[in-house]
């Protein structure tokens, strides 16, 4: 599949990283009510085309994933949000999955659902311009889990969805997140993860699933958030890059991470410092939602008028992570002067 490879390479290579504007309407609700305006249909899309429209895409974003309300919505200039990512140079890609429900026989567990319908879906996804897609699966940490049923049931899903993505002539983005959310150790967020990998990478071969034609988006390894010993920003890189290299595969053309609950700074701190010791032919690069937005979305937030601004401070983060990609960032760089 030499498209679907190229399409992945255009994504995560050259610099660039994925926007990741696929919150669902309840996450989303929350983002805007935390800077205190309605959540209504009108203002989701001022903010993101707000975002979509700025030179930074251009210039750092090969990948933005969208929700459904999204994809089907027209800018005021009447471009469809597909349109104007397009324009900029990105690809569209789409979340499919339609959520993570209690998992039967381990209901402190989560499976993700979406299977169903799911062919037809990515049809109609694709004449509205999605080139690649997204499902995700959670995982949590405590001393009973994440259960063997959680790790099979998720990684059987994530492969049959990656199967029919491909059949669809998309590049799935395969992304089995393991939670921060607990007080275990470094070593026992990279024994799950490394667990997860295996089991996710053993279903994908078995569902045929060409892997040059995919993106991982996996966690970087991170002790719990409520341990009170913080690891080093060179032991979270060393460990999360000896994960990677033992748990997947090399065709994988690249490795796209959350954020996963850092702040903005620390998501970029922590991939420049992977990028300082990846030895390896992966792409390492972000696929941020949060860490992407959330300081456009503080003045927006104020004064929604002021495109100008809202615009510098997320070109500013996308330029940040971009020069992270090649360990190019530094603290000093890393501050913005708004007016």
């Amino acid at each position: 599949m030499p498209e679907l490879h190229q399409i992945a390479l255009k994504i995560v290579s050259n610099g660039k990283g994925i926007l990741a504007a696929d919150e669902s309407t309840g996450s989303m609700t929350k983002r805007l009510d935390s800077v205190n305006v309605i959540s209504n249909p009108e203002n989701r899309l001022n903010f993101r085309e707000t975002l979509f429209s700025s030179n930074g895409m251009e210039n750092f974003i090969g990948g933005v994933i969208l929700f459904d309300e999204t994809i089907r919505q027209t800018t005021k200039s009447g471009k469809s949000i597909p349109e104007l990512i397009i324009q900029s140079g990105a690809v569209v890609g789409i979340k499919l999955d339609t959520g993570a429900k209690v998992l039967a026989g381990s209901p402190e567990e989560k499976v993700t659902e979406g299977l169903d319908g799911l062919r037809e879906r990515l049809a109609e996804y694709y004449e509205l311009g999605a080139r690649f897609t997204k499902w995700r699966a959670v995982y949590n940490i405590s001393e009973k889990y994440p259960s063997e049923l959680a790790i099979k049931s998720n990684a059987h899903a994530l492969a049959r969805y990656a199967a029919l993505v491909q059949e669809a002539n998309m590049v799935p983005i395969v992304e089995p997140e393991v939670l921060m959310e607990g007080d275990h150790d470094i070593n026992k967020c990279y024994e799950v993860t490394a667990k997860v990998l295996k089991e996710c990478y053993k279903e994908l071969k078995l569902h045929n699933v060409n892997l040059n034609g995919t993106i991982l988006k996996p966690n970087m390894i991170l002790p719990g958030n409520k341990l009170k010993n913080k690891s080093s920003t060179e032991e979270i890189a060393k460990l999360t890059l000896k994960c990677l290299k033992e748990n997947v595969p090399s065709e994988v053309p690249g490795i796209a991470f959350l954020s996963g609950g850092q702040t903005e700074i620390e998501a970029t701190q922590n991939l420049n410092e992977i990028n300082k010791i990846n030895d390896t032919n992966f792409a390492m690069t972000f696929s941020y939602g949060r860490a992407l937005q959330q300081s456009a979305l503080k003045h927006w937030g104020k004064n929604q008028e002021d495109i100008l601004n809202i615009q510098k401070i997320f070109n500013h983060r996308a330029k940040m992570n971009s020069l992270s990609t090649s360990a190019r960032w530094t603290e000093d760089l890393d501050k913005l002067n708004i007016q």
